[in-house]
């Protein structure tokens, strides 16, 4: 009986402690030296019972941070920005290539890959998340690596 009160009492803390937004799997997008944009991507997920919004971003890497979309208009991909990203309650939105994600314009420095970078994400329920070490990774765009 004991043990069951002690496992109910830790899963009732972990619920009141747990955040309103989780965000894993982040990572930035490494650019040869003389590209000056980039973009970061990752899954947040929604722990609440309303719809929560991801509202914006800044990073000291680049001069402005943005969030995109890439759309389809006629046969041609385009990029454009948002105003906001929505995150479902209880669900996730992940942010990836050739979808939705946080652009990194007017780069201060070359992202390498094997560096991480300091990334500040804004949400609509005044929750501010500061991801300290997002790494940065090789990503080829709608392709997979081959070796030769």
């Amino acid at each position: 009986m004991l043990k069951t009160f002690f496992a109910a009492l830790f899963v009732c803390a972990t619920s009141v402690f747990a955040a309103p937004i989780e965000v894993s799997d982040a990572y930035a997008r490494e650019v040869p030296p003389n590209l000056k944009n980039s973009a970061a991507f990752m899954k947040i997920a929604n722990t609440t019972t309303e719809e929560l919004f991801l509202l914006g971003a800044a990073s000291p890497v680049a001069t402005r941070v943005e969030l995109h979309e890439h759309v389809m208009e006629g046969e041609m991909m385009k990029m454009r920005p948002v105003e906001k990203i929505a995150i479902a309650p209880h669900a996730h939105t992940t942010l990836e290539p050739g979808g939705l994600h946080v652009m990194l314009i007017g780069l201060n420095t070359p992202l390498r890959e094997g560096e991480t970078i300091v990334l500040e994400l804004y949400f609509s329920n005044g929750q501010k998340q500061t991801l300290d070490a997002v790494p940065i990774k090789s990503v080829m765009m709608g392709m997979k690596k081959h070796k030769m």
